[in-house]
């Protein structure tokens, strides 16, 4: 049986199409579009879209010692460990356009916040990816690095949205 590794794109039958983000000795993380992070056995049934063999993941720990919580908090960009603020639970976007004959969109906060993390997390993924290629070679990655910089700058308006500082968008640092 082939191991994949890191950033390897499966197909599931109850989850869709993702991307692996973490190797365990028994399980996959796989961050899929539609369900957001799951743990699945390496030896489940999917397809494989694209295979990644020289991605794995060697550093090893005690599940014994590490709650399941610390492992995720510690491993994942999992969307439920990135709560919303509190004073926007339960609120509404609205869209209005310019044209008063036409009708505003109204959307929950929690839906779009969940939109934005997403983004976050599928960045954070191509960050991940950029940075352990072998085909790249380092002025290639810093380049790259620097255009994520700048994506994570556009981002930090909806910073607002998020209950913990450590979550937020952080852009180029001003050095003045």
């Amino acid at each position: 049986m082939q191991i994949l590794g890191i950033g390897s794109r499966i197909a599931h039958a109850d989850h869709g199409k993702g991307v692996v983000t973490n190797v365990t000795s028994e399980h996959y993380w796989v961050t899929f579009i539609d369900s957001g992070l799951e743990t699945i056995a390496i030896d489940s049934d999917f397809e494989v879209l694209e295979a990644v063999t020289d991605e794995v993941d060697t550093i090893s720990f005690s599940e014994v010692e590490q709650s399941l919580i610390g492992i995720l908090r510690k491993w994942s960009d999992a969307s439920s460990l990135t709560p919303i603020a509190d004073k926007w639970k339960n609120g509404s976007l609205v869209l209005q356009p310019g044209d008063v004959n036409l009708s505003a969109k109204e959307i929950p906060i929690a839906t779009f916040f969940h939109k934005i993390v997403m983004v976050r997390d599928r960045i954070r993924v191509m960050e991940q990816k950029i940075n352990s290629s072998k085909q790249l070679d380092d002025s290639e990655k810093v380049d790259l690095q620097q255009y994520i910089t700048r994506i994570y700058g556009s981002l930090t308006t909806f910073n607002v949205l998020f209950k913990s500082q450590g979550d937020f968008f952080v852009g180029e640092r001003s050095t003045k």
